[in-house]
């Protein structure tokens, strides 16, 4: 009976652990505090850039 117990317990797990890596998760993915204000400063640099208007040249 264990023995036959334990079999099922194995292919359970496996047949579960297959089907969990179908179903990807929704949850977007973690980024780090630090990662996340070196973007926000590369993005407010973009948006300065594009305002300030080009020097003209004569």
């Amino acid at each position: 009976m264990n023995r036959k117990k334990k079999i099922r317990e194995t292919l359970k797990k496996k047949a579960k652990k297959a089907n969990a890596k179908l179903h990807k998760s929704n949850k977007p993915r973690y980024i780090a505090k630090a990662e996340r204000e070196k973007l926000a400063r590369a993005e407010e640099q973009a948006a300065s850039e594009a305002q300030e208007p080009a020097p003209r040249v004569p």
